[in-house]
């Protein structure tokens, strides 16, 4: 088995292809139009299946905002420097919820930011 995507309901598609394109540097995979179930998708990553995993961004008609349940947690990536990922997102007009620094009790080096409608994105510092 392999984790293929992780879907988020965003309230504005191109708002939110532009946050992760332009504030986290991944590319826009794909589209897909589906106006007879009003829905469209566009998938975003940093490379496409089978080498990693995508966010699947879809967008239902008419809806332009969701609320987050509880269950939800955040999507993490890795980056070579959480404090240079922090002000290039910052710079992008991104939304940084925690700075870059150890993780509590521990020396993971570690940063929250948030994407427009609100899901959280955890930036993990590792060595690639």
């Amino acid at each position: 088995m392999r984790l293929l995507h992780t879907m988020l309901r965003v309230g504005d598609l191109q708002r939110s292809i532009d946050f992760y394109t332009q504030a986290m540097g991944m590319q826009l995979l794909r589209t897909t139009k589906r106006p007879e179930q009003k829905y469209d998708l566009a998938f975003v990553g940093y490379a496409s299946n089978p080498d990693q995993a995508e966010i699947e961004l879809t967008y239902n008609y008419g809806v332009s905002n969701y609320e987050i349940g509880t269950a939800y947690g955040h999507i993490a990536l890795g980056v070579p420097d959480a404090k240079a990922a922090c002000e290039k997102i910052r710079q992008a007009g991104g939304k940084i919820t925690r700075e870059a620094g150890p993780v509590a009790g521990g020396t993971a080096v570690i940063a929250f930011v948030q994407d427009p409608d609100g899901y959280k994105i955890e930036l993990i510092e590792r060595d690639f």
